[in-house]
């Protein structure tokens, strides 16, 4: 497969055509080799407009990859800058996490799959990027140690607002994911202001849903 065509394709087609301006972004998702972050077995479907499957197991409990558009649009929203710590909550194969340190001055991959995490490991480490650090922990803990953060990233869905995480932003810190409020699954990008966070919907999308990030089931009387 000709995987430069198909990441010119995945940029022109899918990153581009949905408002996703910033050019450092594009740029990274351009040059980026995502085929790396996904087996092999699967790396046909790296460019895909799909979640990635990257793990094995249940379809529906797999870990994935973000679709390239919805991932470009949070990071985007997040409005990086070069002197930025970011957290990339999920980062699984460690595919968000190369896209991230192009942009910020550094990143912590948090992953809770130990399998993920070592494979997130070495491909960065192949690919030379020197300013991600890998941290295998509960994805719903964050990595406060590391922090505080300008920016955290959730790859997947949240059915709830992660006040652990929203802890460790820092004043005027930004918190991307997609949410499902039991209606119409969005984007949301939070921020913390005078330790108060407020959010807004950014568009409407779909992602998997992260382990740990599950709304507690309803009282029935």
């Amino acid at each position: 497969m000709d995987f430069a065509t198909a990441r010119r394709m995945m940029v022109d087609g899918q990153v581009r055509t949905s408002d996703v301006t910033d050019p450092g972004l594009i740029a990274a998702m351009a040059e980026i080799p995502r085929e790396k972050f996904v087996p092999a077995a699967k790396s046909d479907l790296a460019y895909l407009d799909l979640d990635v499957p990257v793990s094995d197991g249940d379809a529906r409990k797999s870990r994935r990859l973000l679709k390239p558009m919805v991932l470009a649009k949070l990071i985007q929203a997040g409005e990086i800058e070069p002197g930025d710590n970011v957290l990339d909550v999920a980062c699984a194969t460690g595919y968000s996490s190369a896209v991230l340190a192009r942009l910020a001055a550094s990143v912590v991959a948090l992953e809770e799959d130990p399998a993920l995490a070592r494979t997130a490991e070495q491909v960065l480490t192949a690919l030379g990027v020197k300013n991600v650090s890998v941290v295998t922990a509960p994805l719903v803990d964050g990595a406060a140690e590391r922090g505080p953060y300008d920016v955290i990233l959730l790859n997947g869905m949240s059915e709830i607002l992660p006040e652990i995480l929203c802890h460790q932003l820092k004043d005027g810190g930004r918190l991307v994911g997609v949410f499902n409020d039991g209606s119409t699954p969005r984007a949301m990008v939070y921020l913390s202001e005078r330790e108060e966070v407020s959010g807004r919907a950014i568009f409407d999308a779909g992602a998997p849903l992260l382990p740990g990030f599950v709304r507690p089931p309803a009282f029935v009387f």
